[in-house]
């Protein structure tokens, strides 16, 4: 089990939950973008991307490069394999809880259907006249 109480892992949440930082997350998925490129889609300042993109650094989530005056940034797995291995968990919980739930529900659908069944004499149509 990972590490439920290490400070990386309270960086690694607090960088996901934000969606400007998730988006970059995503688009150095499909390889390295310097600062510039991840600030684009967004309308804010290089300084604004930048705080971001630190953020994402101090959780370990991206790694930044400097190759003359550009700031290249390219990602780091390994944290985010160890926030999904934890969140994995919790999907397992709740899968079997619901499982379980499902089980007992079908259960309770068959039961009354049986006993519908046979508190309902068969009888054919136009009989109840």
């Amino acid at each position: 089990m990972v590490e439920l109480e290490t400070p990386q892992m309270d960086s690694v949440f607090h960088a996901l939950g934000d969606a400007t930082r998730r988006h970059m997350l995503r688009d150095l998925a499909g390889g390295e973008r310097t600062v510039t490129q991840l600030a684009q889609p967004f309308a804010m300042s290089l300084a604004a991307a930048s705080k971001h993109i630190k953020a994402l650094e101090n959780a370990g989530l991206i790694r930044r490069e400097v190759r003359g005056r550009t700031h290249v940034c390219r990602l780091e797995p390994g944290p985010l394999a160890s926030a999904h291995q934890w969140l994995g968990f919790y999907e397992r919980f709740w899968t079997n809880r619901l499982d379980v739930l499902e089980r007992l529900l079908r259960e309770e659908d068959a039961r009354k259907a049986q006993d519908h069944s046979k508190k309902s004499p068969t009888s054919k149509e136009g009989d109840d006249q």
